[in-house]
């Protein structure tokens, strides 16, 4: 279909929605326009033509969903009355992964919005739903401003002039000594220490770019991006899920242990056999799947774990996963889940009180959106994802976070060394030839 038929189907669909509204019952909550066939787009294009915030945009593990989120009915920042939504309602947000601090990205600790109006993709099946309040007028002034002219956005092309890393590598060798310390007289099993990396930007950066760009090259993950405002956007392309709920059906996931890939088919072999074998990353799995196993039974009727662990390739790395499957007690909320198990032991450390601690103390930044989950609770259904390989876009720069967990017989150098393949899941995007050095 050419770029005519879309304008021409997009502005039917808003019209068509436009004349819904005002003729809506007091009562609808919800309007659906449902595309015949699909419409020749892409929901980041779609997404980054629009002026309505904020902005979320999420995609499935399995590519099966696709949701842009634009703009705000109702904000939660506590309880989430689920029975007061429409049946196919979702309220879109998360939280950071630590208490609050001062941010223009971070309103608050707890952040979820119904949204005015939602893209949505289920397979190859396309619609667009606008959510309903009793301000209708304010509804219809906001569903004209929906752009319905939609250029691709350019290829990614950024100009990197200085990349620095928080901690520094002298910096990041004495935190991992010192959390061995605490290791060895027993004040905590593991710690997951993260790095920020800032790149100093030529021009101005494109959260929408470096999203489509990691969308396009990294598989098996989350890709999601959340805008409170123009000034930043939280991107990433994550492999971890935090959980999906499916009325009482719990599905979680320990994804702990970490090696590269292999240059050729053997050597990557040889490498995953190794990452399968090894003692220190089979017992960090373990460690996160006990955590979680111990924070859902208060919450659960039955608890179920695979025997062993699984190999997970990404483009750059590859994990060591196990599933953990529960049937949720009546009347569990999804909010009571987030609570429950986010932070995991595969982002903060065990215990989880006082890993957090250590890293409140002596972490030389705030993570913020890092670590932390994004997602969306529906009548009947959640999903969250953990908000690692991600980076904070501002306008002339971009912050990179990665994490390492540290355990009994690690190696500074090595976790290192781990930090960098992970961060090249986004890194490379810009700069695959590893010519990017950090300055001192």
């Amino acid at each position: 279909m050419g770029k005519g038929g879309v304008v021409s189907l997009f502005r039917q669909a808003i019209r068509h929605l436009i004349e819904s509204v005002k003729t809506a019952k007091s009562d609808q909550k919800r309007l659906v326009y449902r595309f015949q066939g699909a419409p020749n787009i892409d929901s980041i294009d779609w997404a980054d033509a629009q002026s309505l915030y904020p902005k979320f945009y999420w995609q499935s593990r399995d590519a099966h969903q696709e949701t842009v989120a634009l703009g705000q009915l109702t904000v939660f920042s506590g309880s989430i009355d689920v029975d007061s939504l429409a049946k196919d309602q979702r309220v879109w947000g998360g939280s950071p992964f630590n208490k609050p601090y001062v941010s223009d990205c971070i309103p608050t600790p707890h952040f979820f919005v119904l949204p005015l109006i939602e893209l949505i993709r289920e397979g190859k099946r396309w619609s667009i739903a606008v959510n309903l309040n009793q301000d209708r007028q304010d509804i219809l002034d906001q569903l004209k401003k929906v752009v319905t002219e939609l250029p691709p956005i350019p290829p990614l092309s950024i100009n990197v002039s200085k990349l620095t890393h928080c901690p520094d590598r002298a910096g990041w060798c004495e935190l991992v000594n010192r959390v061995l310390t605490g290791i060895d007289s027993q004040a905590f099993k593991k710690v997951v220490l993260a790095r920020k990396t800032t790149l100093k930007i030529n021009g101005v950066a494109s959260a929408a770019q470096l999203l489509k760009s990691s969308r396009a090259n990294n598989y098996n993950s989350f890709h999601f991006m959340f805008s409170m405002d123009e000034s930043c956007s939280f991107v990433g392309s994550s492999p971890e899920r935090l959980f999906v709920k499916h009325q009482q059906n719990l599905s979680t996931e320990a994804l702990a242990g970490t090696a590269g890939r292999g240059a050729s088919a053997s050597k990557d072999m040889a490498l995953a056999n190794w990452l399968c074998m090894d003692t220190k990353n089979r017992h960090e799995n373990c460690h996160v799947v006990d955590d979680i196993v111990e924070r859902l039974i208060p919450y659960t009727s039955q608890i179920d774990t695979d025997s062993d662990t699984h190999l997970i390739k990404l483009r750059k790395v590859q994990h060591l996963k196990r599933n953990i499957y529960a049937h949720l007690k009546p009347n569990t909320s999804a909010v009571e889940l987030l609570h429950a198990l986010k932070p995991t032991a595969a982002v903060a450390g065990l215990p989880r009180k006082d890993a957090m601690t250590f890293i409140e103390q002596y972490e030389p930044f705030h993570r913020g959106w890092y670590a932390g989950s994004l997602g969306f609770i529906g009548r009947h259904q959640a999903e969250f994802c953990v908000t690692i390989r991600s980076a904070l876009v501002k306008a002339n720069e971009i912050e990179l976070f990665t994490g390492a967990g540290i355990v009994s017989g690690s190696v500074a150098t090595d976790e290192w060394d781990e930090l960098d393949k992970k961060m090249s899941t986004l890194l490379s995007l810009f700069d695959d030839s590893h010519q990017l050095e950090a300055v001192s």
